[in-house]
């Protein structure tokens, strides 16, 4: 690999006229990418996937947000469903740059209207807020249906499923940067896919998810994953993460 940053720097120092001949000067060998085990089939965690909920809808990797105990939501077979005011729950464990996976149902709810229909979010570093919402037949603002960075971002396009299906989230989320004073020195960003379709392509996250006024930029590091509960009975399951 110096060999080819050693070219690179001389053709950049000399002329126009620059040519490389042989194509082994462009190949390198290392580092060797390391092998991983997909999971059996799409959707299933690859071998070196941390499993924040799988079989059995074992919660012992999320705790309660109003205190240290297992998050109350509801077991359901393989999936949790929001226990509406036992209270949002986090991961035990923190996370940076990662791969996240998620599975999400939205319960059925025809009386309810826009926001308040299959309501819940998946907060990245605790405070960026990828919405869940039933956005099929319910109109509410775009910046705040299915696939948005909530109140920021819409999502490029609609892509859920049938009421009632299971909904999918494949999340690829860059962790923004700050400096030893606090600084933002590079704002994060995140991709979305949903059922397997772009709907956020590399967004800028231009702060903290606000309900009502601007985002803010406030220093963190690693931090936990929050699920919300926003009163509805939205499912969960198939929950995994790649640390990136």
């Amino acid at each position: 690999m110096r060999n080819l940053f050693f070219i690179f720097f001389v053709c950049l120092a000399g002329t126009a006229a620059c040519q490389i001949t042989d194509p082994k000067a462009t190949e390198f060998y290392e580092p060797v990418p390391p092998k991983v085990k997909p999971g059996a089939t799409l959707g299933q965690p690859p071998a070196d996937a941390i499993v924040l909920l799988g079989e059995g809808a074992d919660l012992s990797e999320w705790k309660s947000t109003k205190s240290d105990a297992t998050a109350e939501w509801t077991q359901e077979g393989d999936a949790v469903v929001v226990k509406p005011g036992a209270g949002d729950i986090v991961t035990r464990r923190k996370f940076g740059d990662m791969q996240l996976h998620v599975e999400w149902r939205s319960p059925s709810e025809p009386d309810k209207e826009g926001q308040g229909r299959g309501n819940s979010g998946i907060f990245l570093s605790n405070r960026y807020e990828v919405q869940v919402l039933e956005s099929e037949g319910s109109d509410t603002y775009t910046n705040g249906q299915a696939g948005s960075i909530y109140k920021q971002s819409p999502p490029l396009v609609n892509a859920l499923k049938p009421q009632g299906e299971w909904q999918t989230y494949d999340i690829i989320y860059d962790a923004p940067e700050f400096n030893k004073d606090g600084m933002l020195v590079c704002p994060g960003y995140v991709t979305v896919l949903m059922n397997g379709v772009v709907v956020q392509n590399h967004t800028e996250i231009k702060g903290t998810t606000e309900y009502i006024g601007l985002p803010r930029n406030i220093a963190h590091g690693d931090d936990v994953i929050k699920l919300q509960d926003h009163g509805n009975l939205v499912a969960y399951r198939n929950i995994w993460v790649r640390e990136l």
